[in-house]
């Protein structure tokens, strides 16, 4: 049962970087965009996340700025795809290689300069930190609830947040209105362009501070020559939108899937070892196949979703098309 709970566990740890990822992306397609830059956005705030809660050894500010940094992003693609009417498609896969590439300019500048700077006490205090102290210790619910860092439940919280933002508000339904029928929308006066780019920015600000955890917690701000720090979940963020219906709620056990299948790569052995009688075949899978699984997984979410018909009111009819109001 330790090993299970410790999975799961990890499943949730994993995921959480995702779930940003996700809601992020999830906001800007309610509103008609179809942005592709998530691994790029992720990346952006990632460096400017992370620079900034170093220099200021806080991670409130570092969760300030990814957010400020991924809102940049989404800006800019606003105002390609808003306002002069560029592909979004092009504009998306421009945007993830524009945003890698700012990634890798400064972090390896810094590391040339011997200047890249690592996590300080406190910082990463906050961030293996756990806000719910004795809980933690409560057998088998203690691990699985309460163990995790604070940037976990930040990640669910803004998953619910925007559920409510969608559902309840005034502006979550003008946004949802401009990403179905802009046409109609703009009818009834709503400014469209206007929905467009605040839903743009907030979307990429949650996308970015699920780089500033990739940052942190996943890579311990260790930098590498290998690749971002990002290592692809902007992408399968992409793809579990399309696996959560755009339903904020269900991404969140959509990123604990993709999180379990990213989990299981380091629990192998300790898997093989706890349930010999049943999981000894997993030992003869080549470890390459286990990292490929989730990136897998995401191509057959994509195939599938192209293939099969579409429900009435899960992707928005908007989405990717840009409005030109002339034409109304």
């Amino acid at each position: 049962m330790n090993v299970i709970i410790r999975l799961l566990a990890d499943a949730i740890h994993f995921g959480a970087p995702l779930l940003f990822g996700t809601t992020g992306e999830i906001v800007t397609e309610k509103s008609g965009g179809m942005n592709l830059g998530v691994e790029g956005t992720m990346a952006v705030g990632a460096i400017g996340g992370y620079l900034m809660a170093c220099y200021t050894d806080s991670l409130l500010l570092g969760i300030i700025f990814a957010f400020i940094f991924g809102g940049l992003c989404g800006l800019l693609f606003a105002f390609l795809t808003t306002t002069l009417k560029a592909n979004q498609n092009v504009t998306g896969l421009a945007m993830t290689i524009f945003g890698v590439g700012i990634y890798q300019l400064i972090g390896e500048k810094l590391m040339t300069a011997k200047t890249f700077p690592g996590m300080p006490g406190h910082l990463a205090g906050m961030v293996s930190g756990k806000p719910f102290g004795g809980l933690s210790e409560i057998p088998y619910i203690g691990t699985l609830l309460f163990s995790h860092n604070i940037l976990v439940y930040l990640a669910v919280l803004t998953a619910v947040a925007v559920f409510i933002y969608m559902r309840k508000t005034k502006a979550g339904l003008r946004m949802r209105a401009v990403g179905e029928n802009p046409e109609a929308a703009d009818s009834v006066g709503v400014n469209v362009s206007r929905v467009k780019y605040i839903n743009g920015i907030l979307g990429s600000g949650i996308t970015g501070i699920g780089g500033l955890y990739m940052a942190t917690v996943i890579n311990s701000g260790v930098w590498s020559d290998a690749g971002s720090w990002i290592a692809g979940y902007g992408w399968i963020s992409v793809a579990l939108v399309i696996f959560a219906s755009w339903s904020p709620l269900r991404a969140l056990y959509g990123s604990l899937v993709f999180g379990f299948l990213i989990a299981v790569q380091s629990k192998i052995d300790l898997l093989v070892r706890t349930f010999p009688a049943v999981l000894t075949w997993m030992s003869y899978i080549p470890q390459e196949v286990y990292k490929l699984l989730p990136f897998l997984i995401t191509a057959l979410i994509l195939i599938l979703n192209s293939i099969k018909k579409k429900k009435e009111g899960i992707q928005p009819a908007g989405c990717g098309i840009n409005y030109f109001r002339e034409e109304r």
